[in-house]
């Protein structure tokens, strides 16, 4: 089963190989995707493209992705979207840090291929269900 159509995923990710199996996944489960590499380029493109969803690497080569997410929390222009850290880091105290910068969950790489648009699809559901009460 498809996601709904029309549901934009931007995903952060500097790491080609990284960005390419996610980009797969997600364009399989039915997501649009973009992709930025830099922390310049994904807030520029979430201010234009106004994403549904963000997967937010939080090691970019300019910048640190929590400074990011913390800019697009503060933007009243942005169209405030399902954000998600998608990280390496796993250590005691970094999913607590992700969630007070302002994303709304936490996955470590490696992810796991066979649940990861499943995922997806979960927390846009969780999104959708809470705008409509």
């Amino acid at each position: 089963m498809s996601e709904k159509p029309g549901t934009l995923v931007l995903l952060v990710e500097d790491n080609e190989v990284n960005a390419e199996l996610a980009r797969a996944l997600l364009a399989r489960g039915g997501f649009e995707v973009l992709h930025a590499a830099t922390a310049a380029a994904a807030y520029s493109m979430a201010r234009d493209a106004q994403p549904d969803l963000i997967l937010m690497d939080l090691q970019l080569p300019d910048g640190e992705g929590l400074s990011v997410v913390s800019r697009l929390r503060a933007d009243p222009d942005i169209e405030q979207p399902v954000i998600i850290a998608l990280t390496a880091y796993a250590m005691a105290g970094d999913e607590a840090k992700t969630r007070e910068a302002g994303c709304d969950g936490y996955i470590t790489k490696p992810f796991d291929t066979r649940s990861f648009t499943a995922r997806m699809r979960s927390i846009m559901a969780d999104r959708s269900s809470q705008k409509q009460i």
